[in-house]
């Protein structure tokens, strides 16, 4: 796939970007090696090779899920600084 100069003018101006001449040559540069590494990644026969979630052949000693406390919640918004209807009230950050 060839990555034009336009290409990362477009991409950066969708991203709410602002890049100059030399940025947007240095990063046109930086995606098309990643590209041709990604081909170069795509071009191995991987016939046979079973598909890993983990490079490493390790298993996790995980403990028994047990409840270790007890429900604390009527003391937790007793301790809130405002709470209506059993919901904690925080200030608005979103208008």
């Amino acid at each position: 796939m060839a990555l034009e100069h336009e290409d990362v003018r477009r991409a950066a101006h969708l991203a709410r970007l602002s890049l100059n001449d030399d940025e947007a040559a240095h990063y046109a540069d930086d995606i098309r090696r990643i590209l041709e590494m990604v081909d170069r990644l795509q071009a191995v026969d991987t016939q046979g090779v079973a598909p890993l979630a983990h490079p490493l052949d390790s298993t996790q000693r995980l403990r028994a899920d047990e409840v270790t406390e007890g429900d604390e919640r009527e003391r937790f918004q007793r301790c809130a600084p405002a709470v209506e209807d059993g919901l904690y009230l925080v200030p608005r950050v979103v208008e």
